[in-house]
């Protein structure tokens, strides 16, 4: 028996592992997919928030800001890239100018620093790509980039490392509830625990539900976007945001923390809670309202487009907390924007629940700190010369447009919470995330996973069972 299940390993439930990784407590996280980071966690904007879009008062907005000022220690001591390159949020109508003050003292009641408001000559100045219609903007100097896949993968690594053990390919089916404890059927047998975390994404309703008479709804609601070249990755520099609706904080236009411009994301509620397929009539609303704030959106230099689905709930309100009905069973639901930035805060906050609840001691012996995937660019020649001498393979160049190694592949799948699929190898490495998107480096990087992995080409997949690539070889087929 565990003490602690964790179902869900996005970036919320990888968050809760981590921070409850420190306690003396036996811990697993159970998920339904192939790898960490395969639902709403992986296909998002990649923003850290500021905080004053948030209802004053709100578990959202505490958590946003308290997430926020923890990611920059945070990203260093996990190894990964943030930059707090700011946002604005920009006005594009006199007469809503009344709105930028709305949002700024909300972001004042919050706790949100440095927040200032530009008139139209600052924005100008400040970005000069944006739309000469501009009137005036909110500026928020501690909102910032991050990679969602570095992010989750660290938190789960460091909370593997930590002894919280992860099984992959295990969907939950059922909860029955026991004497002190829960019982929970998935597709490879059954697992039983003392508490339950829910962190399921848009399916923590179906979770919840399994356990509660007090029922909820989770809405998967799609976004799609747009990946631009790193050609124009710097055609702004901050965060673009227009003024927020009921639908959400609207299309944004940002440069990532890996040198491209996003654009993104729509906002269109589905019922099927897989639907993460991009629509023409997605692609063309984004471009259109992208096209309002920035002039002359180099458009044409898109990459690759995709989408992702948040999991909202209709109160808009995170969902944190024991279920009241079902004892030791703790909701982490309504993880929606800016579920990202929130994610350390939501992590310390489902820690400290439990170890109030089960009385859990602090380990001597935790480790808080992760390295990386190293990559060669950031040695000096002297240090890249010396690398190549000693591990050949980080002198073979697998992906070209991302210049990603050989070296660096081996070390996706080999270290903790490694990389069993292409999508695993691209999340942790980049292989495959360039101009070409995978055209040259999948066969390479199939061979690799091939062999290390001890298994037959047929049986790689892109993303998990059901995505496998290699059908069979040519000169057996009938």
């Amino acid at each position: 028996m565990y003490d602690v299940v964790i179902i869900g390993a996005g970036v919320a439930g990888c968050a809760v592992a981590r921070e409850l990784s420190r306690y003396k407590v036996n811990a697993c996280v159970i998920e339904k997919c192939e790898d960490v980071c395969c639902g709403t966690s992986k296909a998002n904007s990649a923003i850290i928030h500021a905080g004053f879009d948030a209802a004053e008062g709100s578990l959202m907005a505490k958590l946003n800001v308290q997430g926020n000022e923890m990611m920059g220690e945070l990203a260093k001591d996990l190894d990964i890239p943030f930059k707090r390159n700011g946002s604005l949020v920009v006005c594009m109508h006199k007469e809503d100018l009344p709105g930028l003050k709305t949002l700024y003292d909300r972001g004042v009641a919050n706790g949100v620093k440095e927040l200032k408001i530009l008139n139209k000559e600052e924005v100008l100045a400040m970005e000069p790509n944006l739309s000469d219609q501009v009137e005036g903007a909110l500026y928020a100097p501690t909102g910032g980039i991050i990679c969602p896949f570095q992010l989750t993968i660290a938190l789960a690594e460091n909370a593997n490392v930590n002894g919280v053990e992860f099984k992959f390919d295990t969907e939950v089916t059922g909860i029955d509830k026991r004497d002190g404890s829960y019982l929970i059927h998935t597709g490879k047998g059954d697992i039983e625990s003392r508490y339950v975390v829910n962190a399921a994404g848009v399916y923590a309703d179906e979770i919840h539900n399994m356990v509660s008479e007090k029922k909820i709804k989770i809405v998967a609601r799609r976004g799609d976007y747009c990946l631009l070249d790193k050609n124009v990755g710097n055609y702004v520099s901050k965060t673009i945001f227009p003024l927020p609706t009921k639908l959400g904080k609207g299309v944004l236009v940002s440069p990532t923390i890996h040198g491209n411009l996003i654009v993104g994301p729509t906002a269109v509620d589905i019922e099927n809670k897989e639907g993460t397929n991009t629509t023409r009539a997605g692609l063309d609303d984004l471009i259109s309202k992208a096209g309002a704030t920035v002039k002359d959106l180099p458009i044409r230099q898109v990459i690759t487009s995709f989408a992702g689905l948040r999991a909202h709930e209709a109160g808009h309100e995170f969902i944190i907390g024991e279920v009241e009905d079902a004892k030791q069973f703790i909701d982490v639901a309504g993880i929606e924007s800016p579920g990202l930035s929130s994610s350390p805060a939501i992590g310390v906050m489902v820690a400290d629940i439990l170890q109030d609840k089960m009385g859990l001691e602090k380990k001597d012996d935790f480790v808080s700190t992760r390295k990386g995937v190293l990559n060669p660019e950031t040695l000096s020649l002297e240090e890249r010369n010396e690398l190549i001498k000693n591990q050949p393979a980080y002198g073979n160049i697998i992906c070209r447009c991302e210049m990603v190694t050989e070296g660096e592949i081996l070390d996706a799948i080999h270290r903790p919470v490694g990389a069993k699929s292409l999508d695993g190898v691209k999340r942790r490495t980049r292989a495959g995330m360039g101009r070409c998107q995978a055209g040259f480096c999948s066969p390479r990087t199939m061979e690799i996973l091939e062999r290390e992995l001890g298994t037959s080409m047929l049986n790689i997949t892109k993303t998990g069972s059901g995505s496998e690539i290699v059908v069979g070889r040519t000169k057996e087929q009938v």
